[in-house]
């Protein structure tokens, strides 16, 4: 593709871009080419997308107390559509009353008050159906983002972790995210309603203002002309009528220009600024001023047209002077009119140019259903004898590779390891070794690249992911919290129980997190990162008087029912982990009902202290019952001597397994770091 080159001798700036040089000398001919073939593109596109638009008319109008309000949008739309011709109507009839004022030397009080009355009736119509207009936009744009965002969120959740890390995903749920307070598919309704009224806004303005020159076929003929240039004049700055599509990059090779800059941002920058001298500026300026601005320069003689109904209507007023009042009128109605219908012109055209963009995210907005998951869903239940767990789920990793999206290298090397029911694995090593890789697969967060993961002696590629997930309870290193009060965070281990005060305080007592959570300002109320701040106004809290008078803000807070927020970094991470283990808790062991027969902990301990580790590991092992479970770690510890298997692990393979006391009559590996870890302690 044909590109500019440009450089600065002191700056040394290079500007690449993909435009078509002398884009402003391009003749018209092509340049018309040029346009059209892009309307045609843009067409194509519309028609691509009309589909999907129809399917949103159509579940918006199916939106409970949707289409009621959707007929008063659409009515009031209309409504002030029509108000802007009724104010040039009423102003025309001022023509009649300057005529008569000019030819009898009277005027008509008459028809000149209701002229003021109708001016002022408009103002009041466009009033109250401005307030009706916005009233059903607030109420229709709370609605439509509301149930889109249920589906959007629905569409989200379903996707598997690496569908959701594909690039082309990421961009597609962005493009399809209703993140603004209004939603794209409410701007793409209110922006296909506002240009359905642009035809009757522009064809009343035009029809009163031909009625208001009825008896002046010169003024017709200017209020044409006037029109065209104000429209043209306007529509000049739109990119639609540009042929010149860019891609830019820009830098400097400058290293005094870097300097400046630098020390500007830290303290003085003078040697370096009188180097670069004249030529401070950014890459814009300099490119403006070099003569190579994108714009073209064809677009200028409309600029010069403008002026012409004006020196028609002056030439006009100079050929009968006893019309002067008349002219100037009928010049101040034209242009006034001229003026609104070249600015609907522009917001029509303008809103057609950004009718693709909607209604392409209007279509990314319903694929984003039909995305396909990479993990796909298998077709089998659990076993009978498996689902009811009386002794744990059996676990094997037969020959498992695995690498992860977008990598080359293996998480995962030929393991193969087989745990019994009831059994207690123990992985260690160091990290990147693919301790935590082994639990991803367990619960069919990715698939291996070769090999098999059999849970109770199935494929757990076959397995229904809805059983598959039922079956097993996970906590991964990089856990998540919610912006929700310290109570739902742990319900949410089984928000079944999330009523149950009692299951939700015996979940944070196993995790270590009851003691830390009853200090907090509101104890299991207190909210971490409340999603909605409260405000609360006056002196700063301690201070007991405003004014002089007695006064406590936080009795305030409290009659307001404000809850106490904290933020996640105001909790340790020792703090933070435990609330994440008593969600686990909550899952597997508190509920009496539980289907979960796999538990899987990746580095529960990881922000502990010791003792904290210690407290944890005898609760899990007294709580374990007939549970099968897994832990990941780095650390040699009390955990791996009540192994049934310890899997040690180098490289992305199993280097050494069996149990601790097995391992150490081996003396390898495991051997070597569990002494060197215990040295730390006995020494």
């Amino acid at each position: 593709m044909p590109t500019v080159e440009e450089s600065d001798a002191t700056l040394d700036i290079e500007i690449q871009t993909g435009v078509t040089p002398a884009a402003g000398a391009e003749p018209y001919a092509d340049r018309v080419v040029s346009i059209i073939s892009r309307f045609k593109k843009s067409c194509a596109d519309l028609a691509g997308c009309f589909p999907y638009v129809v399917r949103m008319f159509k579940d918006v109008l199916s939106i409970p107390g949707c289409k009621s309000r959707l007929v008063i949008y659409g009515a009031t739309e209309l409504g002030l559509a029509l108000v802007p011709a009724a104010s040039i109507w009423v102003q025309g009839h001022l023509l009649q009353v300057v005529e008569v004022a000019v030819t009898t030397r009277t005027v008509d009080t008459e028809l000149l008050l209701k002229i003021c009355a109708g001016r002022i009736a408009c103002t009041i119509a466009n009033m109250v159906l401005g307030e009706l207009h916005r009233c059903a936009q607030k109420t229709l744009n709370a609605r439509i983002r509301r149930w889109f965002a249920m589906r959007a969120f629905e569409a989200n959740a379903r996707l598997d972790v690496p569908t959701f890390n594909l690039p082309s995903v990421q961009g597609q749920l962005a493009a399809a995210s209703g993140g603004s307070y209004h939603s794209v598919v409410w701007q793409t309704m209110q922006m296909g309603m506002e240009i359905a009224s642009t035809a009757p806004r522009l064809g009343s303005q035009v029809y009163a203002l031909l009625r208001a020159l009825r008896t002046d076929s010169d003024g017709r003929v200017m209020m044409l002309v006037t029109l065209l240039v104000e429209t043209v004049s306007m529509l000049r700055d739109l990119s639609i009528f540009s042929t010149a599509e860019t891609a830019i990059a820009v830098t400097t090779k400058s290293v005094e220009y870097l300097k400046m800059r630098a020390w500007d941002m830290i303290v003085k920058y003078k040697k370096a600024s009188d180097v670069v001298g004249d030529n401070d500026g950014n890459w814009r300026d300099l490119r403006y001023e070099s003569g190579a601005s994108l714009s073209g320069r064809s677009w200028y003689a409309p600029m010069v047209f403008a002026h012409i109904p004006q020196i028609a209507f002056i030439v006009r007023a100079a050929r009968d002077p006893a019309r002067l009042p008349e002219a100037l009128t009928e010049l101040n109605l034209v242009q006034s009119a001229a003026t609104s219908f070249a600015f609907s012109m522009y917001e029509v055209v303008a809103k057609l140019y950004q009718l693709q963009w909607h209604f392409s995210t209007i279509r990314d907005v319903y694929e984003v259903e039909n995305i396909v998951n990479v993990v796909p869903d298998g077709t089998d239940a659990l076993s009978e004898g498996v689902a009811q767990f009386t002794s744990g789920v059996a676990l094997e990793f037969r020959n498992v590779s695995f690498k992860y999206p977008g990598t080359d290298q293996y998480a995962l090397c030929n393991v193969s390891f087989s745990l019994l029911p009831g059994q207690l694995c123990v992985i260690v090593g160091s990290n990147g070794a693919g301790k935590s890789t082994i639990l991803k697969l367990a619960v069919r967060l990715y698939d291996p690249e070769d090999g098999q993961v059999l849970l109770g002696g199935q494929d757990v590629r076959t397995l229904k992911l809805s059983d598959l997930r039922q079956a097993i309870s996970v906590l991964f290193q990089d856990y998540t919290h919610f912006p929700l009060s310290i109570r739902d965070n742990i319900a949410l281990g089984d928000p079944s129980k999330a009523d149950d005060a009692e299951h939700v305080r015996l979940a944070a007592r196993l995790g270590g997190a009851e003691r830390f959570v009853e200090k907090l300002p509101d104890g299991f109320d207190t909210y971490l990162l409340r999603p909605a701040p409260d405000y609360v106004s006056g002196p700063p809290e301690g201070n007991k008087t405003l004014s002089g008078k007695p006064f406590d803000v936080c009795a305030v807070r409290a009659a307001a029912g404000i809850k106490a927020s904290i933020t996640p970094s105001e909790l340790s991470g020792g703090q933070m982990q435990r609330l994440a283990v008593a969600r686990t808790f909550m899952r597997s062991v508190v509920a009496d009902d539980t289907k979960v027969g796999l538990l899987l902990f990746d580095e529960p301990s990881a922000s502990l202290d010791p003792a904290a580790e210690h407290d944890l590991f005898e609760r899990l092992r007294e709580l374990r019952g007939n549970e099968t479970m897994v832990f990941s770690s780095h650390r040699f510890g009390n955990l791996t001597r009540h192994a049934d298997l310890i899997l040690y692990m180098e490289e992305s393979g199993v280097v050494e397994s069996g149990t601790h006391d097995d391992l150490l009559q081996k003396e390898g590996e495991y051997a070597r770091l569990w002494k060197l870890q215990a040295q730390a302690f006995i020494s």
